[in-house]
């Protein structure tokens, strides 16, 4: 690829969309003066002039070409989680030897000691920094710089290390991850990961562009990535597991509630098929989305012919982006009602449709899509955007028409991309997991408080929206000990934290399963099969349900259901 080329994939004058193009590379002659990134026989990232995203580019072209904005999800427990226990038993003192995890987050301070040997030495294989411009690359990628373990470690007998790999994580989240998934025990400070013999794989993602933050009214200060990012993220690690002939579990703590929450999204479907792989683990956060009232639930009420949704919105919200997916083959529609008493008349559903609304009396600008077969759920939706919404109690009348009633959800932004002052007044806690937490077959985990084995208020809520089982497992995830950006350790709380924990507990199932030989091509498949056997179960509940999916994490269960076949 031509270094003009390359640029446009980073540049904040080229917009980057999702192409589905099939073999039919004739598909990318409406792009001019643009990159195409052939990502497989039926997908490519084509990077366009930013000109090219006008207000009606869902309409033009399709909702699936926009990537997905993804957010951080959070900002004792190896014992609730039998580890200490299981390594009481000689043979299973398991601590992912042979095993790598990947993180694809903020990036990773690898001058903790928690990442290195006792010789000073590097835990760490690669990083691949996205935000470092540089004529090094990973193979296959077009930007970014990869730091490989010899650089690292050249870098960590330096007295000025960033002056030799320059890679930090400024924010904190990726390096959390890491270290509660596998950093080295400081006794002093109380802290021990969990897969500590384990080694680091690292993406340090660039941030969303502009463009799409645009779109989708995201705030300039929060921490955005897009989905073409993670997805490369993903594929990065994966090829370096394949190349390196080693395990790996990846720990994914990202999450979006755009999409049809139905696992059926490019990267959902991309990461259950590597999921699939043998020697290949996945794990996702559920999300904190439960009690954040950002999720409506409804069905039509025949009496009147619709169903109203109140949405509160918050002083001095500057705009934010809505999403009502309808379950087919139903057809929906809706009319607006501004807090001031204007009324915009129920838009009827064509095949698509584009509107712009304006009002009298409130400087508020609405743009409405309806896209009546969104062409990866086969659902409809309707994509609301509302820029400088009025505050107040906006009324929105959803209607039906096909007779079967079987009811719609609507989604708001997750937590930092929209105010904690905008929501629903009739809000529903379930079917809030983020957008990856609804994949197949990753393992989705959500978090509860070990100290009294009470769930996590803000977890989110199962089942997906086509009432596949997610969350699978509930691990540790509030108040667990975690390295800071300063050197020092601090309680975290959420499901990111919970997926880094079920990270490191994958790593020592992989270590026993691969590196041992007794599952010697074990997947994630086998690996959810595990943990869902072993899990804790309270006799009162009836399981699966939507808040604690198959129970608790116990690896030590997971292993003891097993006694019969591993000599113990």
């Amino acid at each position: 690829m031509l270094p003009v080329e390359r640029n446009r994939i980073i540049s904040e004058d080229y917009a980057d969309l999702i192409i589905e193009y099939n073999g039919n590379t004739s598909v990318f002659e409406q792009f001019p003066d643009s990159t195409v990134q052939i990502i497989n026989i039926q997908l490519a990232f084509v990077h366009v002039p930013v000109s090219f995203i006008t207000q009606d580019i869902v309409y033009r072209m399709g909702y699936s070409v926009l990537p997905t904005c993804f957010g951080i999800i959070s900002e004792s427990s190896l014992e609730a989680s039998g580890v200490f226990q299981l390594r009481n038993i000689p043979i299973f003192n398991l601590r992912g030897q042979g095993i790598l995890i990947g993180i694809i987050d903020t990036g990773v301070d690898y001058t903790n000691p928690i990442f290195q040997y006792a010789d000073n030495t590097t835990r760490i294989v690669s990083i691949w920094d996205q935000t470092i411009v540089s004529d090094n690359p990973p193979t296959g990628m077009e930007y970014g710089t990869e730091y490989t373990r010899e650089q690292i470690n050249e870098a960590l007998q330096n007295d000025n290390p960033l002056s030799v790999v320059p890679s930090t994580d400024d924010i904190g989240h990726g390096t959390m991850l890491a270290g509660i998934s596998g950093g080295n025990e400081v006794a002093e400070s109380g802290f021990m990961g969990v897969a500590s013999d384990a080694e680091f794989a690292v993406v340090k993602l660039k941030p969303a562009k502009q463009f799409l933050k645009d779109f989708f009214y995201i705030p300039d200060n929060a921490v955005c990535f897009q989905e073409t990012d993670i997805f490369l993220g993903v594929q990065y690690l994966y090829d370096l597991s394949i190349r390196l002939g080693r395990p790996m579990v990846i720990c994914i703590a990202l999450g979006s509630s755009q999409g049809a929450h139905d696992g059926l999204g490019t990267l959902s479907t991309y990461i259950s098929n590597i999921s699939t792989t043998p020697q290949i683990g996945v794990v996702v956060a559920a999300g904190n989305e439960g009690n954040n009232r950002r999720h409506y639930s409804g069905r039509i009420n025949p009496t009147i012919g619709y169903d109203t949704v109140e949405l509160n919105v918050g002083e001095n919200e500057p705009g934010f982006s809505m999403e009502l997916w309808g379950s087919a083959p139903d057809i929906y529609s809706i009319d607006i009602l501004s807090p001031s008493g204007e009324y915009i008349p129920r838009i009827v559903a064509g095949r698509n449709e584009h509107r712009v609304i304006s009002f009298i009396f409130e400087a508020t600008i609405i743009y409405v899509d309806y896209q009546m077969v969104e062409s990866q759920s086969g659902e409809q939706l309707i994509l609301i955007r509302f820029d400088n919404p009025s505050q107040g109690i906006w009324r929105f009348n959803v209607y039906e028409r096909g007779g079967l009633n079987l009811g719609f959800n609507i989604w708001l932004p997750m937590e930092g991309f929209i105010s904690e002052n905008t929501y629903f007044i009739r809000s529903d806690p379930y079917t809030t997991l983020l957008t990856l937490g609804n994949a197949v077959f990753p393992l989705t985990v959500t978090a509860y408080n070990d100290a009294d084995d009470s769930l996590y208020l803000d977890s989110s809520r199962g089942f997906t929206r086509i009432n596949r089982i997610k969350p699978e497992i509930a691990a540790p995830g509030v108040n667990v000990t975690g390295p800071t950006l300063d050197g020092s350790f601090a309680p975290y709380t959420g499901t990111s934290v919970s997926a880094a924990h079920v990270t490191g507990i994958a790593a020592l199932i992989y270590e026993w399963g691969i590196v041992r030989g007794n599952l010697p091509l074990m997947s994630t498949v086998e690996l959810k099969n595990l943990i869902i056997r072993g899990a804790k179960r309270d006799i009162n509940l009836i399981y699966p349900n939507r808040d604690w999916g198959y129970g608790i994490l116990d690896v030590f269960n997971v292993f003891d259901a097993l006694r019969g076949g591993i000599g113990i």
